[in-house]
């Protein structure tokens, strides 16, 4: 059973406050999660978030959400979600803080280019790039023998921050016997990700990391839908007419597979408009706006608080933190956010792959690689060149390369483009 050791939150063991390199004792005027919130807000990989793309381009208006603001919202939501089961809120809010670090330019765009960029390389996966950064290119920490351990984060954290606890090809098998191609570790990255997932069952992801993945997915799913409301992408007075309801349900089954069938995500989308909070007939009118936040927060509190009343009802009162526990999450809440990132898809990201935007940031992602890798190590940013200089092997000195340019903003990648690919 889970127990505190002095200065630590209850419910966590010693092992869960070890870092992978043990540093001299702190002031106990703050626990260790609290230093590990702490090293991610200082981050500069959290500050690059703010000019990353959430879904539509941070500069495409001033309301728009970026990574950074989409951090912030699912860490608000992850924190309270996590207090009230028991977690340590801290760890929560620093996975939540992490989850998305290491995404690259242009959004899941930029990840797909990176991805198959890294096909044959061992990959290229946000998550799996997020581990990286916390336990090798954030600066922070050295070992003793010189080498980087980014910020050098508790265990309790780090695995609060796997959303995919296991290397690629290696997931849990669907009925098919295939298995998804999200992941959590690149191979060079193994050793503290071995050391991290300690005791934790095969492909089981901690408590905190569980309620950090439920408020990652509905913070995106309502607030992608707000955003797409203030941009004039979408009115939900179109789900009266069923062709539409149809084409939201063809985009869930279409992006996120068929565990619903159409009956019931219909019924999901209707049990939606029966609390009122599909707002229609936006106007852009402070009233309006006032309106659309109301009805963003009566969604969130539905479905966290959905979470929440289940995994009460299974675990009883008491703290639930790491293994002891699984969040529980109802089967109609689960469709209820499928239906809203539908929306989304509908009316937003599947119209903008077809846009020739959308394939030109694919290309300068590509651009980059190919330049920086034929131009390196002088092409690179100081800390990315000492470590090509000291890469094994060809492949090693791409993973740096990668490494770089998943580092960009999409400012900072055309500005790049611009110098090295195309000079004016």
């Amino acid at each position: 059973m889970p127990h505190t050791t002095p200065g630590n939150a209850l419910g966590y063991s010693a092992a869960d406050v070890e870092r992978w390199v043990p540093e001299p004792p702190k002031s106990k005027s703050r626990t260790p999660f609290e230093r590990d919130r702490a090293r991610v807000v200082h981050s500069s990989a959290l500050r690059r978030l703010g000019a990353k793309t959430q879904v539509l381009g941070p500069g495409s208006d001033d309301f728009v959400r970026t990574r950074l603001t989409h951090s912030l919202e699912v860490a608000q939501v992850g924190r309270e979600m996590g207090r009230a089961l028991g977690c340590d809120p801290d760890v929560v809010d620093t996975a939540c803080l992490a989850h998305d670090l290491g995404h690259p330019p242009f959004g899941h765009n930029g990840e797909r280019a990176l991805a198959e960029i890294m096909a044959q390389h061992g990959g290229f996966e946000g998550n799996a790039q997020t581990l990286r950064l916390l336990t090798r290119l954030e600066p922070k920490l050295f070992a003793a023998d010189g080498t980087p351990v980014g910020l050098n984060l508790t265990r309790a954290s780090l695995d609060a921050s796997v959303k995919y606890p296991w290397r690629r090809g290696e997931g849990p098998r669907r009925p098919d016997g295939t298995t998804t191609h999200k992941f959590g570790v690149y191979p060079d990255d193994v050793p503290v990700y071995t050391w991290l997932r300690e005791g934790a069952p095969e492909h089981v992801k901690c408590m905190e990391a569980q309620v950090m993945d439920l408020a990652d997915d509905i913070s995106y799913s309502v607030h992608d839908v707000e955003d797409a409301i203030v941009g004039g992408k979408l009115d939900l007075a179109v789900l009266a007419d069923p062709d539409e309801r149809g084409r939201v349900v063809a985009a869930v089954r279409a992006w996120y597979g068929d565990a619903y069938d159409e009956a019931e995500l219909d019924a999901a989308i209707s049990r939606l408009e029966a609390t009122g909070h599909l707002m229609r007939g936006f106007d852009g009118s402070r009233r309006a706006l006032a309106a659309l936040k109301d009805s963003t927060s009566q969604l969130i509190g539905r479905f966290s608080g959905s979470a929440q009343a289940a995994t009460r009802e299974e675990y009883g009162d008491g703290l639930l933190t790491r293994y002891s526990a699984r969040l529980v999450v109802p089967s109609t809440t689960s469709a209820e956010i499928l239906v809203l990132k539908g929306m989304a898809v509908a009316y937003v990201m599947a119209p903008r792959e077809l846009e020739p935007l959308h394939h030109q940031q694919r290309q300068v992602l590509a651009d980059l690689v190919e330049v920086f890798s034929d131009k390196a190590p002088d092409a690179l940013e100081a800390p990315f060149a000492a470590d090509w200089l000291e890469a094994p092997d060809d492949a090693a000195r791409l993973r740096v390369v990668v490494d770089q340019v998943a580092s960009l903003t999409d400012v900072s990648a055309y500005q790049l483009h611009d110098r090295w690919v195309s000079p004016r």
